[in-house]
């Protein structure tokens, strides 16, 4: 066989479990990612929200994709916490970036 041959085998499951901590979040992982591909690939204006375009070029079909973007590491699996502890800080980051053009503001008043 071809070095380079287009198969369910590709990339190996080696790699991509190395890329997750069970097979669960890699399915879970993949299935999510294919799905976002899928919106993205939907004709114009039938999803509003801020899509990620395909991280690697390929003309597979959008589970293989995914598994691929995985296997390049292009996503990543974020848990919950981490989601809810980048929210906060950006908020924080927003709410001083807020307080320091008010501040600002006040000074060139006087």
């Amino acid at each position: 066989m071809p070095a380079n041959d287009d198969s369910m085998t590709s990339p190996q499951l080696e790699l991509l479990l190395s890329k997750v901590d069970s097979k669960f979040s890699l399915v879970t992982l993949a299935a999510q990612r294919s799905r976002q591909l899928q919106d993205y690939y939907r004709p114009e204006g039938a999803v509003s929200q801020k899509l990620i375009p395909p991280q690697v070029p390929s003309l597979r079909k959008l589970l293989s994709l995914s598994f691929e973007e995985i296997a390049a590491g292009k996503i990543v699996r974020i848990s919950g916490d981490e989601v809810r502890e980048r929210e906060a800080a950006e908020a924080a980051a927003a709410a001083d970036a807020a307080a320091a053009l008010l501040g600002e503001g006040d000074s060139a008043d006087e």
